[in-house]
């Protein structure tokens, strides 16, 4: 006889969940991870630790020649740190994401935190526990006074609490007590000001942008913040296209910087005037003085001091007797000595040369060294010392094609070495010169050195969202000095009829006991049990 097993139970399909009500609970069990303040932490921590790769590594934003150098140094490691956006860390997709988890990460997990907050401060404070004997503090006494002028000298002492009095069945009175809402506030805005200091600082990076440029000093060029064509780099935010732009205008008159013994910069100082609002277009210029740190506040633009440098100035006359002066920055090459370099190019007045082709083979480029404190060793220079003391240049003279109408971009800081290589730009000499030397060629075109000018390098930023990054870091200061020094406590009172008199039992319990909590206590059990010891046992 061969026994069969009855076929297994089939789940009813009213007992099976639908696909979305699946997907629906699958959600929500996402959600409730990731507004978990376990998760916002993690987080937290997620975005410090992003950000280190962006202090270690050099970002194409700031520097994309020292970019470039890291990747040909290593290129194996560094075309894979490039597919990762580690040279833009603050700007990429994986940087981004945890910023935004993080923002989501905190409204959700506060949102029901102000909610219940605001339960508990609409809500009456609770009950008086049966046994008061278990709370942390507690004690015993009595007064000969009634019970209702006890009751009236209760809410009188705790007058600056929320209290709420009950009446018993046996006519017991209870008092219940509570204090210290102010931490949880405090708490809920520290964390909203994070939040909000989080938004502030998306918003500044997606319609700000910053720009860099060198003005020369005594006499040059200047700045108007039209367009980001007038910056040597422009970096605008993700949202922003560079129009638009608040218009000022600046002048640098004077830049100084004080040096010590051994070289190191002590501090940088530029007198600067400057034009805003109405005063653009017209002669009236308000003076600033810009010091690192110090920046020039226009709206919700700031003019930053970030460095300085050297700008060479020479004066090159033709054969026919005409001539060209041009002062341009160089790049200081060191950082103690500001030994700097840097090339120059001109190109012939009109009427030296009348036929293009001529006029094009007898344009005259220099390239070389600046020394501010001119050191020798026999015809190699070099610098002393950074502060403009003995000024000395070591230039290589060329003539020829320098490239200036061939519509290729070319470095202000070097020439074009293609332009060498093929003969079109031919070296002329090699000499040394100090203020008010000169050269001359064998066609007898003249080289002078004039001096030279330092020049400031600026920074202009623009964040829309500054002042409210300050407000948000200030209520971000405020809500934790308020957490941590405001103490949740709680103080129940039971009255009781003791023959004329009346007895008293209290107990009191803080959210997070800390030092000072039991010297409060102790205090108002004085005010209310003139016989209450000045230490009150706590009984446990």
């Amino acid at each position: 006889m061969t026994v069969t097993d009855p076929d297994p139970p089939q789940a009813s399909p009213l007992s099976r969940p639908s696909p979305w009500r699946r997907a629906l609970a699958h959600a929500r069990n996402l959600w409730r991870q990731l507004t978990s303040m376990r998760t916002a932490l993690v987080l937290l921590f997620l975005l410090a630790v992003a950000a280190v790769p962006g202090a270690l590594l050099p970002q194409r934003n700031l520097n994309a020649g020292k970019v470039d150098e890291y990747i040909a140094a290593r290129p194996v490691l560094g075309p894979i740190l490039d597919r990762l956006e580690m040279f833009d860390v603050f700007a990429s997709f994986w940087f981004t994401a945890i910023y935004a988890l993080l923002m989501i990460s905190l409204i959700g997990c506060l949102l029901p935190r102000l909610r219940e907050h605001l339960r508990a401060v609409r809500s009456e404070p609770v009950s008086v526990p049966r046994n008061l004997a278990r709370l942390p503090h507690h004690h015993r006494g009595s007064v000969d006074a009634p019970i209702d002028d006890t009751v009236d000298q209760v809410q009188t002492v705790l007058r600056r609490w929320r209290t709420v009095t009950r009446t018993g069945d046996d006519g017991q009175r209870s008092i219940s007590a509570e204090k210290g809402y102010l931490r949880e506030v405090g708490n809920l805005v520290f964390h909203f000001s994070l939040v909000g200091l989080l938004v502030a600082v998306a918003t500044g990076r997606l319609f700000g942008y910053e720009g860099s440029v060198i003005v020369i000093a005594d006499g040059g060029p200047g700045l108007c913040n039209t367009s980001p064509a007038v910056y040597d780099s422009f970096r605008p935010g993700s949202a922003t296209d560079g129009t638009g732009l608040d218009p000022f205008c600046l002048k640098v008159e004077d830049f100084s910087a004080d040096y010590l013994d051994n070289g190191q910069a002590e501090m940088f100082t530029s007198n600067i005037s400057y034009q805003s609002g109405a005063d653009i277009g017209t002669d009236r210029w308000q003076p600033y003085r810009l010091r690192v740190n110090e920046p020039l506040r226009l709206g919700n633009e700031r003019v930053y001091l970030t460095g300085h440098g050297y700008a060479p100035r020479f004066t090159v006359t033709f054969p026919d007797g005409q001539s060209r002066t041009e002062t341009l920055q160089f790049a200081p090459e060191d950082a103690t000595t500001f030994l700097s370099s840097g090339a120059m190019r001109f190109d012939p007045p009109g009427g030296t040369y009348p036929d293009p082709d001529e006029r094009r083979r007898n344009q005259i480029a220099l390239e070389g060294l600046f020394a501010p404190t001119a050191a020798f060793d026999g015809t190699l220079l070099t610098s002393a010392f950074p502060d403009m003391l003995d000024p000395a240049v070591a230039i290589d003279i060329y003539k020829g094609d320098t490239g200036l109408d061939t519509g290729i971009p070319q470095s202000i800081f070097k020439l074009n070495s293609e332009m060498i290589n093929q003969g079109r730009l031919v070296k002329q000499a090699r000499v040394n010169l100090r203020p008010g030397e000169s050269t001359t060629l064998a066609d007898g075109t003249t080289v002078r050195f004039d001096g030279a000018e330092e020049f400031a390098y600026l920074q202009v930023s623009h964040d829309p969202a500054q002042n409210w990054v300050l407000v948000f870091a200030i209520t971000m200061m405020g809500g934790l000095l308020a957490s941590l020094v405001i103490k949740r406590r709680r103080i129940w009172v039971r009255l009781r009829p003791h023959g004329a008199g009346t007895a008293i039992e209290l107990g009191g319990l803080a959210r997070t006991d800390q030092a000072g909590w039991g010297s409060e206590f102790t205090t108002l059990c004085q005010h209310l049990l003139p016989d209450a010891p000045s230490a009150v046992k706590e009984d446990r």
